[in-house]
């Protein structure tokens, strides 16, 4: 019996579904597949095989070391993997054993950029078919169900900053060959502080057209392409989804965008502020709204008149009074606590207000429109997305059932009494720690591990005296 035969390890579905994709990869003459995995840091990974072998890892799996999921930013082991418990109390993690990678089939895609290839993403479950607790998207996958159990059903759009560079130099000397390597050197694509210009628009077209047309390729849900307001620095909008599908949808496009624009001699970074002259910080706000149940009416717009409903003001203050333990989920680098400035366009406290781009969380739409929603401006685009994603359902779902009273809008998001985000990302870990909700819901040993794997990259920052950020950053993300 292969491993996808244990109950209940693939859905309703998925035997058609992986005869579909054996199917379309043979029909398309695709060579190889590669099986994509979303670590703690939301950075792919994973093994690639050929297609003769596709059936195989669709119903077995394919090995993967467990050491990928103890690796800070780096790619260091934090953990001690052979002593006892592999570090973790975890006999399954001893000595750098196995576990199983096990596609998706429902994400199976073309990369249009390498029309060779096929690409899916899989889950990290232990030989005998038990899910790898520590795996991001299971764990955004168990708190969706939580919601779904409740009745509600969670919406996310992504409105996406980066910065999108001209490649001089891919540092490919030996000497550049650390842990991390050396960042590559690279020129503006455009001067900035030409906020929505099509002047600038125009100077960035040549590589976003290449962009859109291979995330459209991709069935990517792109809306739009903006200059922002740095030099070389781009927004990306999309259709809003339910959260599991904004999760990948997320992973796969950063990795994309990164992917397409170094084939074409761009360098893109998601890195929230790169060490360049003049740029600026890049945010990721995160739209979001309930539905009840699967498919129904926005719970959050309010039949009385109002903006919002009650529903989303216990939404807005469960984030509010967790906005702490969130940060380190939404804001995971070091150099995303860059960013929280007073008076600029991201947040420094823990307010929220209508159509107000200095608070953290800012209500959008009209009196009784579909489209109410909250947008949150805290996150940078270097979160794993299915963190990021899981403390905000996790957190309003705590305000909901707490009924939690955000208080009144902020007018003056910046001279509002209210409590400071954390000022680091060491802040924001004491901040998790202490928080007894993000304990139960994402699990004490799930709290302690991420703790322990971002106090690595803290440690390493303070032994270090030159640019730490812009090596540890600038590439990976």
């Amino acid at each position: 019996m292969s491993v996808v035969e244990e109950p209940g390890l693939r859905g309703a579905g998925g035997h058609a579904q992986a005869a579909e994709v054996l199917a379309r990869v043979a029909e398309d003459d695709i060579g190889v597949v590669r099986l994509a995995w979303p670590d703690q840091h939301g950075i792919l990974r994973g093994k690639t095989v050929l297609a003769s072998e596709l059936k195989d890892a669709l119903e077995d799996g394919v090995a993967m070391t467990t050491t990928l999921l103890l690796k800070d930013t780096s790619h260091r082991t934090v953990f001690p993997v052979f002593t006892a418990g592999g570090g973790m109390g975890a006999k399954e993690l001893e000595g750098a054993a196995d576990c199983m990678l096990l596609p998706d089939p429902a994400t199976f895609r073309r990369l249009p950029w390498a029309s060779h290839s096929g690409w899916m993403l899989c889950d990290a479950h232990f030989p005998d078919g038990r899910e790898v607790p520590l795996s991001t998207r299971g764990l955004l996958r168990r708190i969706v169900r939580r919601a779904e159990d409740a009745g509600y059903e969670s919406i996310m759009g992504l409105e996406v900053e980066f910065h999108l560079f001209r490649l001089l130099d891919p540092k490919l000397a030996p000497s550049d060959g650390g842990q991390p390597g050396t960042p590559p050197e690279v020129a503006l694509l455009t001067q900035g502080y030409n906020y929505l210009t099509e002047l600038r628009y125009d100077q960035l077209d040549p590589a976003l057209e290449i962009l859109r047309r291979d995330l459209l390729a991709l069935g990517l849900p792109l809306r739009s392409m903006e200059v922002e307001y740095g030099p070389s620095q781009v927004e990306f909008t999309f259709a809003a989804q339910e959260a599991r599908a904004a999760a990948d949808l997320m992973v796969l496009f950063r990795s994309a965008v990164k992917q397409i624009a170094r084939r074409a001699g761009y360098h893109a970074t998601f890195m929230c502020r790169p060490r360049i002259p003049n740029v600026m910080s890049s945010g990721w706000h995160l739209h979001q709204s309930l539905r009840e149940g699967s498919g129904g009416r926005n719970l959050f717009v309010d039949e009385g008149g109002a903006l919002l409903s009650e529903t989303a003001k216990q939404y807005l203050g469960g984030l509010l009074h967790h906005a702490g333990a969130a940060a380190a989920f939404a804001a995971p680098t070091l150099n995303g606590y860059r960013r929280f400035r007073p008076y600029s366009l991201a947040p420094d406290r823990a307010v929220w207000g209508v159509d107000n781009r200095g608070v953290m969380l800012r209500a959008l739409g009209t009196p009784g429109s579909s489209a109410t929603r909250i947008e949150n401006r805290i996150g940078e685009p270097a979160a794993n997305p299915y963190l990021y994603i899981a403390s905000q359902l996790l957190f309003g779902l705590e305000g909901i059932a707490q009924r939690r009273d955000p208080g009144p809008p902020a007018d003056t998001p910046y001279e509002a009494k209210a409590p400071l985000l954390p000022k680091s990302l060491a802040e924001a870990l004491s901040a998790l720690e202490g928080d007894a909700v993000a304990r139960a819901g994402f699990g004490e040993g799930f709290v302690g591990y991420f703790v322990k794997l971002k106090r690595a990259e803290i440690a390493r920052f303070e032994s270090e005296v030159h640019e730490w950020e812009q090596r540890e950053y600038f590439e990976l993300f």
